[in-house]
């Protein structure tokens, strides 16, 4: 297996994000995570992975402070995973994914399921980048600059 390049001390924040989230089964592990599923064999049995690739990428996201291990909710002697605020901190990025692929797919009548709000049934809008004073913005609208040099500490 050829081994991948680290972005983990990269300076770029999307680079260093793919170092955690950045391939296919790391995604969808934290989707069905998202729907509810918390046990090796259930993501197991949900995304037909084989075994040793799930235990890698649930390490991986354990070590990268995605998804946490507990004890099973059932008391049994199994562990679950439960995502960590960080984990729940993807949702804007796969709902961003789905609304991509529902606009741009080949073929979008083959998408089977509509995310919805859970009170009201109805489907959720298209996420929208905004200024701070709301107005909506484009790629050509924004632009990236460096970050400002943290304050230096004053000595004692």
């Amino acid at each position: 297996m050829v081994k991948r390049t680290s972005f983990e001390g990269d300076s770029c924040p999307i680079a260093r994000s793919l170092e955690a989230i950045g391939d296919w089964w790391s995604l969808l592990i934290i989707r069905e995570a998202l729907f509810g599923l918390r046990r090796f064999g259930e993501f197991q049995s949900k995304l037909g992975m084989a075994k040793n690739i799930l235990a890698v990428r649930l390490r991986s996201l354990v070590d990268h402070g995605i998804l946490a291990t507990a004890p099973a909710s059932d008391g049994s002697a199994y562990q679950e995973y439960v995502l960590t605020p960080k984990g729940r901190g993807t949702f804007p990025i796969l709902v961003a994914l789905r609304q991509w692929s529902e606009e741009f797919d080949d073929h979008p009548e083959e998408i089977t399921t509509i995310l919805v709000d859970r009170e009201k049934g109805r489907p959720i809008r298209k996420l929208e980048m905004r200024a701070e004073d709301g107005r909506l913005l484009t790629p050509a609208d924004t632009m990236v600059k460096l970050r400002p040099p943290p304050p230096r500490r004053r000595s004692a």
